[in-house]
């Protein structure tokens, strides 16, 4: 368990940075919570993004 959690919080990490581990990704044993976690970063990027680009319309 201790390593699933870990998996899915260096994908986080690295899908807040944009940057993709091929290895960790592909990892028989945690690479599905790798690919979780990093998904999860992107979304939270996207959203937050979306964000800023509603409060910059609301400005004008």
């Amino acid at each position: 368990m201790e390593e699933a959690l870990s998996a899915y919080s260096d994908g986080r990490v690295d899908g807040f940075a944009g940057q993709r581990d091929p290895a960790r990704a592909e990892h028989p044993v945690t690479g599905v919570d790798y690919r979780r976690g990093f998904l999860d970063g992107r979304v939270e990027v996207f959203q937050m993004m979306a964000g800023v680009r509603r409060l910059l319309e609301a400005g004008d």
